[in-house]
């Protein structure tokens, strides 16, 4: 992430534990991330247009020279879309057992970051979905870099 992001991050993640802090006082249902993004159809279009994002960029994309693109692709749907309440399931390997003996730097995890957050802005996804999907990788991170 560039300079300033963390701490960008950081009031994002403050805003959108205060809205839903607030949504569960006055007991408002709230909608699943899954419905927020737009469902299906808003994730795969959201898969596709990274995976392009990937694919051209040098930093990362000898990663993914022998990879089954439309293999990464159907598994990445399966779990944006189970990890946000959508109704897939996500039948891959655990990310630590995926990336074992890859050595997978931080830098190349950043860029991964930086190619996901270029597609959010170009589908125009709000800040707080932005957010949690960005803490959901975050998430991950110990399981992908260095393994």
């Amino acid at each position: 992430m560039m300079k300033g992001s963390r701490f960008t991050l950081w009031i994002m993640v403050g805003v959108v534990a205060v809205t839903v802090a607030g949504c569960a006082q006055l007991g408002m249902q709230e909608k699943s991330l899954y419905e927020r993004l737009g469902g299906l159809p808003a994730i795969q279009a959201v898969v596709d247009d990274f995976v392009g994002n990937v694919a051209a960029d040098t930093r990362i994309n000898q990663r993914f020279a022998n990879a089954n693109i439309p293999l990464l692709k159907k598994h990445l749907v399966d779990q944006i879309c189970e990890a946000t309440g959508g109704p897939c399931k996500y039948t891959g390997r655990t990310m630590k057992a995926a990336h074992a003996g890859m050595k997978i730097t931080e830098a190349e995890f950043n860029a991964l970051v930086e190619n996901l957050v270029k597609t959010l802005d170009k589908f125009k996804v709000p800040t707080r979905e932005k957010t949690e999907l960005l803490l959901g990788l975050a998430a991950m991170k110990n399981d992908i870099v260095g393994q």
